[in-house]
C-alpha cells in the first residue's frame, strides 16, 4: 500500500543535521531575532553563574568582616542580578515564541497547502486523524523543540561552561570530585536515551492511531448508535488506549527511575564536597563561602540533567514528528498540472474520451477502453450497476485520479496539457455525499467568494427552489449551519449543494446521483429546474434510478468498466438488451408508466 500511514511506520528517524537542513528554510527569515535571541540566551546565563559568586563575597568578605553596609550592597546587587535575569529571561522566551510561532505557522500553511493537491488516491489511504495529527499535533512538537527545549539545552551547556570555568578558577581540587563523577552521569544518560527513545516513539504512533480511531468513529457515530455497536466500539476504544498504555507506562518508569538515579549521585556529590570541602575549609585551605559556592553550584550542575530527561520526551515527540511531517512533504501522490499549459478557452465543441483505460491499483482496470463524445450543449446519461465505472469516469474527468491509457479531450485538448484549475473551472460537480463547511448558508452556496454577489447566490437558489427554504429561516441566508449542515435536512443539503454549483455558473454539469437523497415533491421540482439550467448547457449525470434521465440526448450503459449499449431511452427500450431489462426491473411496479414510455 502506498501511503504515509504504510510510510510512517517503516520510516527511519530524522538525523539531527536532517532536521536542522529542512528547519534552515523557516528560520531564514528570522535570522537577526535569532541572533538576539542568542545574546539575551548568553546574558542571562552570565547572571545565574554570577549569584553563587556573590554568596561567597557576602560570606568571606562582608560577614567575615562584619560589614553590614557591604552585606546590603552585596545583597542589593544580588536582587538587581536576578531582576535583570528574570527580564532577559522573559525578553529572550517571548523572542523565541514569536520565531516559533511564525515559523510553526508557515509550516503549516505549507502542509496544508500539499494535502490540498494531493490526489483523492491519497485521502482515500490515510485517515483524517491521522492528518490531522501531522498539521497540528506534530508541528506542535517541533514548536515546542525549538522554543523550549533547543533554548533549555543550549542555555544549560553555557551554564555548565561557565560553573566548570568559575570553579577551576576558584578551587581545582573540589572541581575534579565533580568532573569524576561527569562520566557517571553520561553513562547514566545514554542507557537511559537508549531503552527510553524507542519506547515514546511507539508511544507516539499509538497517539496518531488513537486520533484516527476518534474522528473516524466519532464522525460515524450515528451508524454506530442505529446498529447498537456502542459495546464493540468501546472494547475497540479499549484496546486502541491499552496499546498505548502498556508502552507509555514502561516509558515511565523509567524515567522515574532514571530521576531518582541522577538525585542520589547529586546527594553523593553534595556529600563528597561537604567531607572533602569541609575538612579544607577547617584547615582554612579554602573559605566556608568557597564551600557554600560549590554547594550552590552542584545542584545548579544537576539541574541540565533534570532538564535532558525532562525534555527527552519532547525531543523525541519532534524527532518523530519531524520525520512524518517531511515525509509527508516528500510524498507525490499527486496529479500534477503540466510544466507548460496550454491556454484554455471557453468551451465550445465536445469532449471526447478516447480509449480511456484506469485502474485503481496496478492492471485492475475499472475502466476498459472507454470511448464517447459529449457535444456541447448536450444531455448525457450513464446509467449501470454499482462498481460499474460510472463514477471512475468523472473521476478521471476531473482528474481526481490519472487514468493510464487513452485520451480525453476537451475542444482537442488533452486535459493533461491543462492547469487543474483551468479544467475544473469548466465544471459543477454536484454529489450524493454532500459536504456544507462550517459557517452560514451565504458563504456556503459561493464557498466564500468574496467577489460573488448577494444577488447572484440568491437568482441561483432561487432557480434551484432553494431560496424558499432558506428565506423562511430566521437569518435567512446568514443562517448558521451545524457541522456538515446537521440542522437541515437532506432534501434541503442537496438542495443548497446543488444551488451552490448553480452559483458559479459552469459550462458543464455534473451530476452524480444528485437527486436520490430527495423526496419525489422536492425531486419534481429540481428536475423542472434542471430542464430550465439544461437548455444549451452540457451535463453529465450519473443515475441508479432511471426516471431521472429518461429525457437524457443519449444514455451510456456502463457494465464492468465498458460501455456495452448507448442511445436514447426509446432506441434502447427497443434494441431490448440490459438496458430494456433494467428499465423493466425498476419500473415492474409500476406497469401503467412502463407502457407510457414503451
Amino acid at each position: 500500500m502506498d501511503s504515509v500511514y504504510y510510510e510512517e511506520e517503516k520510516a527511519k528517524r530524522i538525523s539531527l543535521i536532517e532536521l536542522n537542513r529542512q528547519l534552515k528554510p523557516l528560520l531564514k527569515p528570522y535570522k537577526g531575532r535569532l541572533a538576539l535571541g542568542f545574546l539575551l540566551l548568553i546574558l542571562a546565563t552570565t547572571a545565574t553563574i554570577t549569584g553563587p559568586i556573590l554568596i561567597k563575597r557576602a560570606v568571606d568578605v562582608d560577614i567575615k568582616n562584619s560589614d553590614y553596609s557591604g552585606l546590603m550592597v552585596t545583597a542589593a546587587i544580588y536582587m538587581g542580578i536576578q531582576i535583570v535575569f528574570l527580564i532577559l529571561n522573559y525578553l529572550q522566551r517571548i523572542n523565541l515564541e514569536w520565531i516559533g510561532q511564525q515559523a510553526m505557522a508557515t509550516l503549516r500553511k505549507r502542509l496544508f497547502n500539499h494535502i490540498v493537491h494531493m490526489s483523492m488516491k491519497f485521502f482515500n489511504e490515510n485517515p483524517v486523524g491521522r492528518l490531522l495529527s501531522r498539521v497540528e499535533s506534530d508541528t506542535e512538537s517541533l514548536r515546542m523543540l525549538f522554543t523550549n527545549t533547543i533554548v533549555t539545552l543550549l542555555g544549560d551547556f553555557l551554564l555548565l561552561v561557565g560553573m566548570f570555568g568559575v570553579m577551576a578558577y576558584v578551587d581545582w581540587r573540589l572541581t575534579l570530585i565533580l568532573a569524576a563523577l561527569a562520566p557517571v552521569i553520561l553513562i547514566l544518560t545514554y542507557y537511559y536515551q537508549k531503552i527510553t527513545n524507542p519506547m515514546f516513539l511507539r508511544a507516539r504512533k499509538r497517539m496518531a492511531d488513537i486520533a484516527a480511531f476518534l474522528t473516524e468513529y466519532i464522525q460515524g457515530m450515528s451508524v454506530v448508535q442505529i446498529f447498537n455497536r456502542g459495546e464493540q466500539v468501546r472494547q475497540k476504544s479499549y484496546e486502541v488506549n491499552s496499546r498505548k498504555f502498556k508502552i507509555e507506562t514502561k516509558a515511565e518508569l523509567m524515567v522515574v527511575l532514571f530521576f531518582n538515579t541522577v538525585f542520589f549521585t547529586e546527594t553523593i556529590a553534595i556529600c563528597l564536597i561537604l567531607w572533602f570541602g569541609g575538612k579544607m575549609a577547617l584547615s582554612r585551605v579554602i573559605t566556608v563561602g568557597t564551600l557554600l559556592m560549590f554547594i550552590q553550584y552542584i545542584r545548579r550542575f544537576f539541574e541540565p540533567i533534570f532538564h535532558l530527561s525532562e525534555q527527552m520526551h519532547i525531543i523525541q515527540k519532534a524527532m518523530a514528528g519531524s520525520s512524518r511531517i517531511f515525509s509527508l512533504l516528500a510524498h507525490e501522490q499527486r496529479v500534477k498540472d503540466p510544466e507548460s499549459p496550454l491556454l484554455v478557452k471557453p468551451f465550445e465543441k465536445s469532449i471526447v474520451f478516447e480509449n480511456v483505460s484506469f485502474a485503481y491499483k496496478d492492471e485492475d482496470w475499472v475502466l476498459k477502453e472507454v470511448s464517447f463524445e459529449l457535444p456541447k450543449g448536450k444531455r448525457y446519461a450513464l446509467i449501470g450497476v454499482t462498481g460499474g465505472g460510472k463514477t471512475s469516469i468523472i473521476n478521471v474527468l476531473l482528474r481526481f485520479y490519472e487514468f493510464q491509457k487513452g485520451r480525453i479531450l476537451i475542444d482537442g485538448i488533452d486535459i493533461r496539457e491543462m492547469k487543474l484549475t483551468d479544467l475544473r473551472h469548466y465544471f459543477g460537480l454536484v454529489l450524493q455525499d454532500i459536504y456544507l463547511f462550517p459557517g452560514n448558508i451565504l458563504d456556503n452556496l459561493r464557498l466564500s467568494d468574496g467577489s460573488i454577489s448577494e444577488e447572484r447566490v440568491k437568482k441561483a437558489a432561487s432557480i434551484i427552489s432553494a431560496d424558499k427554504f432558506v428565506s423562511g429561516m430566521k437569518d435567512g441566508y446568514a443562517s448558521l449551519l451545524a457541522e456538515r449542515g446537521g440542522n437541515l435536512s437532506m432534501g434541503e443539503r442537496q438542495l443548497l449543494s446543488f444551488a451552490r454549483a448553480m452559483v458559479f455558473d459552469p459550462e458543464i454539469l455534473i451530476l452524480d446521483e444528485a437527486t436520490s437523497s430527495i423526496d419525489p415533491n422536492t425531486e419534481e421540482k429540481i428536475q423542472s429546474a434542471l430542464r430550465r439550467l439544461q437548455e444549451g448547457r452540457t451535463s453529465l449525470t450519473i443515475a441508479h434510478r432511471l426516471q431521472t434521465v429518461l429525457d437524457a440526448d443519449q444514455i451510456l450503459v456502463i457494465r464492468r468498466g465498458e460501455i456495452i449499449e448507448r442511445g436514447t431511452h426509446q432506441q434502447l427500450l427497443k434494441l431490448g438488451g440490459y438496458y430494456s431489462d433494467l428499465f423493466k426491473l425498476q419500473f415492474q411496479l409500476a406497469k401503467g408508466e412502463v407502457k407510457a414510455y414503451a
